[in-house]
């Protein structure tokens, strides 16, 4: 019988363990801060901040004026009889220019986040230093989330506010849970370009994929089977949601598949990136 022979120096003690975890964690937070000073500079934070702060303060203010403004457009000695605003008309501006607008411009200024290191090269000198891959992906992940959070619940904010303040919400249904499965579909938007950006070779590219991919869900929208479980419902039946024309139950499974999605596009990116040669 042959004896196994022992080698201490392939086992990692808890010691180096913790150095390795803490070098990887000042990568991270080196990269992380690299992508803040880089938003900055070329002003994506300030125009993603300002675009969802003007819909916040659009929302509450274009339903309280449409009847007006409506009144004011229609020729002389023409009358029409609109019904006041509420809430709900409030509600319904702010889900109408999110998913329309505010999505659009989230996809918009992410979209080279990935695809404009590459044809920069910026990324070569980072790697060669041993930052892993794998970091790339989830900082700009997580800090590309971090805006859209801050954007989003700041457009959310001032938008509930406003609404309270100009109308009783009373009759409004689960508010806040309507805009987390927004925000959740925000989250899944930014998965999906983090994998198109590591598949693609230019921002055009990860916007068109990104572009096929909610038609897709659409399209797949029509499958009464797969309409339950569809995520797309997350940024298109909100206010059935407000008016009680759906219930909470009908929401499990679209944000299953939704955090799936998300899981999946970081998953997939991450492996595709390993492969990829910068």
């Amino acid at each position: 019988m042959k004896k196994q022979v022992f080698c201490p120096s392939t086992v990692i003690s808890p010691l180096q363990a913790g150095e390795t975890m803490r070098v990887k964690m000042r990568g991270f937070a080196a990269f992380t801060k690299k992508e803040l000073l880089e938003s900055v500079r070329t002003y994506k934070l300030f125009i993603l901040l300002a675009v969802f702060l003007l819909f916040g303060m659009m929302n509450p203010l274009f339903a309280k004026l449409m009847p007006k403004i409506v009144e004011a457009a229609l020729p002389k000695g023409m009358e029409m009889s609109l019904a006041e605003p509420t809430a709900i008309d409030s509600w319904s501006q702010f889900y109408k220019n999110i998913p329309q607008m505010g999505l659009l411009v989230l996809v918009i200024l992410f979209s080279p986040m990935l695809s404009g290191e590459f044809s920069k090269g910026t990324l070569i000198n980072i790697l060669t230093k041993g930052l892993p891959r794998k970091t790339v992906i989830v900082s700009k992940y997580l800090f590309s989330s971090l805006l859209w959070s801050a954007s989003y619940w700041l457009c959310y904010g001032i938008t509930f506010l406003y609404t309270s303040l100009l109308w009783t919400q009373e009759s409004v249904s689960h508010i806040f849970p309507a805009a987390l499965f927004l925000w959740a579909f925000g989250l899944l938007l930014l998965a999906v370009l983090i994998f198109a950006g590591v598949l693609c070779k230019s921002s055009y590219g990860c916007l068109l994929f990104t572009g096929g991919f909610v038609a897709v869900l659409f399209l797949l929208d029509l499958i009464p089977k797969v309409k339950k479980i569809n995520p797309i419902k997350l940024a298109s039946d909100n206010l059935m949601l407000l008016t009680n024309e759906s219930v909470l139950s009908d929401w499990t499974w679209p944000m299953v598949s939704c955090f799936c999605i998300i899981m999946a596009g970081i998953w997939g990116g991450v492996i595709l990136f390993n492969k990829r040669q910068i």
